[in-house]
Formats: C-alpha cells, structure tokens, sequence
C-alpha cells in the first residue's frame, strides 16, 4: 500500500497521507510521491484546487518516522531533509490553491505540510505542536513557515517548550484559518473546496505568483510589481467575463483563460 495516495473528484485534488497504522508519519517514499502528485495536479488544467489529508480520523501527521528512515546513514538523512525543505517550498509556491484538512493531531513535520498550504482547516479536537525538541531535534525548516504565520514568541514558545496546543489556540495564533466541530467538519471543508474551484484559475495564479514575488521586498518596488500584475490579470478573458457576469447579475463562467 503507497504511503501517498492521489484521487481527483472534479477538480479538486485530494492527496491523502496513508499510514495511520504508523500515526501518518513522513516517509521518504511520501516525500517523492507528493512531489509528483504536485507536478501532476498543476499539469491537469482540470484541477483548481489541492486538498491536503490524511488517512484515519485521529492523526493527520505526527512528523518524520524516527524509526525508519532518521535511523538511515548521515548522507541518506541530508538527502531526505532536503527533498523535504524541496516539498515545503514547492507547496508554498503552488500556483493553485492549497487547503490542508486536518482531521486529527498535527505534529512536527506535519506542521510544516500545513503551514505551507494557504488555508489551513482544522477539526476542533486536533492538537497541533513541534515537539522535536522532547527527543533532542529541532524543527528546523518548519521555522521558515513558523514565523511567517505566526508571532516570534508565541511561536518560539511552542517551539521550545515542546508542548501541544489546542485548534482555538493555534487559530488564535493564525496557525490554522477555520476550525469546525467533527459534526460539520468535512460539510464545511467541502464547501470551501468548491468556493475555491469557482474562482478564475488564470486570476488566482497570477495574484499568487505576484504575492510571492513580492514576499520582503520594499513598499515602492512590492506596488509596482502588483500593479503590473493587476494588468496582467485584468487583461484576462476570465476577468472581461466577470466584470461581464457582475454587471449582467449572473454568475461567471471562469474557462481559465
């Protein structure tokens, strides 16, 4: 059975992280299947959006697998933090957008998975944490997303104490976006999911890539860069056919183009 799993319903891309026998732990089998399944989903123009999950109802990720592969020799370690610190920054600069389920405990290195999606939603019981520095690692490519996403102290005081926190703490940290009871959980993430794919695909790439771009460069030249990609996107079909759908009081039919 593939520690990954990819599955295509419309055009949302779920892929699934599948070893909740093993508590969804990282394996490097995973980390080359997600690259792939990324390459896959931004080349199928049938896909709008990615969905992030995993397998089971109790854990979404609990990090690396210390028993297989940080046991590996030194040189076989590097090259899967590697691939790894790849499969961070190929989410965070997806040209699509990227929602991560988490229907269950979200640790170590999963929070790096999730915190590289743009929206992140939560199951009210999901505990979330970095406690690497409990066995004497550190989370180390995750503080790149970490403090991205949330204040300095709060974040390094989850970092240093090790300790888990609960989904409204980690919503009110911004952390994750949304957080549902069980009841609705899967209710609410689907009508996200299709919120999402109802938007043009052309005009959210664009303003992504342009968000990126823009990502620590100086006020004048970030409003330059989007102003130039504001025409950009405004030159687009999608964009006469919304402007078109907005005036005609109908809802757009986005092609993508």
């Amino acid at each position: 059975m593939s520690d990954l799993t990819y599955d295509k319903k419309g055009t949302v891309a779920r892929i699934t992280i599948n070893r909740a026998a093993l508590g969804n732990t990282i394996s490097g089998e995973a980390i080359s299947l997600f690259l792939e399944y990324l390459d896959r989903a931004e080349a199928d123009t049938g896909v709008r959006v990615v969905c992030l999950t995993a397998a089971g109802d109790r854990i979404f990720c609990s990090g690396a697998d210390l028993g297989g592969a940080m046991q590996a020799a030194p040189d076989e370690k590097q090259a899967m933090f590697n691939r790894y610190a790849r499969l961070l920054a190929r989410i965070s600069r997806f040209s699509k957008p990227t929602l991560a389920r988490i229907n269950g405990h979200c640790l170590a290195g999963g929070t790096g998975f999730m915190l590289a999606c743009d929206i992140v939603v939560a199951r009210d019981d999901a505990r979330f944490g970095t406690p690497e520095v409990n066995v004497g690692l550190f989370p180390m490519m995750i503080g790149a997303l970490i403090f991205r996403n949330v204040l300095r102290k709060q974040a390094m005081e989850m970092i240093l104490l090790g300790e888990k926190i609960s989904a409204a703490k980690a919503l009110e940290m911004g952390m994750v976006t949304r957080v549902y009871p069980g009841e609705t959980f899967d209710a609410e993430v689907d009508k996200i999911l299709e919120t999402l794919s109802s938007k043009s695909p052309i005009g959210l790439r664009l303003g992504k890539e342009a968000f990126t771009a823009c990502e620590g460069l100086d006020l004048e030249p970030a409003l330059g860069r989007l102003a130039e990609a504001l025409q950009a996107v405004a030159s687009t079909n999608d964009a006469a056919e919304g402007i078109t759908a907005f005036i005609e009081k109908r809802p757009p039919v986005f092609t993508g183009e």
